[in-house]
């Protein structure tokens, strides 16, 4: 039996939590708080944070900041970003993602609040500061409710400023129309029987998924573990531009929401990315 992803927990799962004492999807947010935050993987500042996001479908969606080791801060995912990019690995034309509410142990930062601009109505989504001493800081005597992402971040900057509004933003279907051409080199074998071929399928099938409608640069990054396990990401990219989150980082979310263990277990990855501007 496949194990299920502790980053997302099903409408059926939601429903089920729902009948043991809470009243609605809304009110397990916070409770779902700390769960996420012991799922973090921040060995350079040891500051869990959690994410905790409600999609119109009923589903909920994890996310937890990472670091790693030896690296620059600012490879680093927060909470936010993994959220988002949870969510994005979870929406198909025929499942799609609307991000309502959720809630953090600590108030969004100024990079999460940009970000987190790449989403339909990103104004109006509800946000709820769990720790108390954050939520102080930002909600004044307002603590315990959800606030707007626009009392966040007030003056936005965003896709509305730059894109056509039809445009698809991050959480709705993406595809790219790239191809992957064979080269006629064959397939370089990897180890656990996979092979070079198979990965380039599944970064081109991310680059195919990014969200890059500013660069028109789209890439995507697959990585096997040891056990064979492969794991994509897609590029996300953001309208202020450093806010984006490479395709690599949004890999290793996969690798992590799909159970990965350590770092070290990674064997094998491939970049699949799109050569110059179209």
């Amino acid at each position: 039996m496949e194990k299920q992803n502790p980053f997302v927990i099903e409408a059926a799962d939601v429903k089920s939590m729902i009948s043991n004492g809470f009243k609605t999807p809304i009110d397990l947010l916070p409770s779902l708080v700390p769960t996420a935050q012991a799922l973090a993987r921040p060995p350079i500042s040891r500051y869990h944070v959690g994410a905790v996001g409600l999609s119109s479908d009923g589903r909920i969606f994890l996310g937890a900041n990472l670091e790693f080791p030896n690296l620059p801060l600012h490879h680093s995912v927060h909470a936010e970003q993994f959220l988002i990019a949870n969510a994005a690995a979870n929406t198909s034309p025929e499942r799609p993602v609307r991000l309502e509410r959720f809630a953090v142990s600590s108030a969004p930062c100024g990079h999460c609040r940009q970000f987190l601009q790449e989403i339909r109505g990103a104004s109006e989504i509800g946000i709820l500061v769990t720790s108390s001493s954050a939520a102080a800081a930002v909600a004044d005597d307002e603590n315990g409710e959800f606030r707007p992402l626009r009392h966040y971040l007030p003056h936005r900057f965003g896709p509305d400023d730059l894109l056509h509004k039809d445009v698809p933003l991050i959480l709705e279907p993406h595809h790219n129309g790239l191809l992957l051409i064979d080269d006629g080199g064959g397939a370089a074998a990897v180890e656990n029987g996979g092979s070079a071929s198979g990965l380039k399928e599944e970064a081109l099938g991310a680059a195919n998924r990014a969200h890059a409608p500013y660069s028109r640069c789209p890439s995507g990054v697959a990585v096997m573990d040891s056990k064979g396990r492969v794991f994509a990401g897609s590029y996300l990219e953001s309208a202020a531009y450093n806010p984006s989150l490479p395709p690599l980082q949004a890999a290793l979310v996969a690798y992590v929401a799909g159970g990965g263990g350590g770092y070290d277990e990674i064997e094998a990855a491939v970049l699949w990315r799109e050569k110059g501007l179209r």
